[in-house]
């Protein structure tokens, strides 16, 4: 395990232990407890804790530097979100941290998302990336909007 997927999953949980809604931490002294620079902390903060994977971040740079983090609550169910969150164009890179935090929240199983996925590549959408984000962006809505009414 590499020491990003270390952060990655120390940040997790302490999340989980967390009764606030917010987990704050010092970006300097996490670095400390890893041994690597505040910038890995900040490289995933910014990769595997923003919007697309259902998190909100704050963040305070400088010498008292803290992040502050979120996991987003979703009123109108977690795919209902995703739909609205997706907008009129999406890249592949997007849509598979949609996806992949569908399956984390349990939304949707992991082969639904891969075929979903599968669907959604830059490979299979062969156009060019303004008109390919855009067509992307229907595919992934319509086929969320089918997901959701079958429940």
């Amino acid at each position: 395990m590499g020491i990003s997927d270390r952060i990655e999953a120390f940040i997790n949980e302490l999340l989980k232990n967390e009764t606030d809604e917010w987990l704050e931490i010092r970006r300097n002294e996490l670095a400390g407890v890893f041994g690597c620079v505040p910038s890995q902390i900040n490289y995933v903060i910014s990769t595997r804790f923003n919007p697309e994977h259902g998190y909100v971040v704050e963040s305070k740079r400088g010498g008292g530097g803290y992040l502050k983090i979120k996991k987003v609550k979703y009123e109108n169910g977690l795919i209902a979100e995703t739909i609205r969150a997706a907008g009129d164009r999406l890249d592949e890179k997007t849509a598979k941290a949609y996806l992949t935090n569908l399956v984390r929240s349990g939304a949707t199983d992991k082969k639904t998302a891969v075929l979903m996925a599968s669907a959604l590549s830059d490979a299979v959408l062969d156009t060019e990336p303004e008109r390919r984000d855009k067509i992307r962006a229907g595919i992934f809505k319509s086929m969320l909007t089918a997901a959701q009414s079958q429940d």
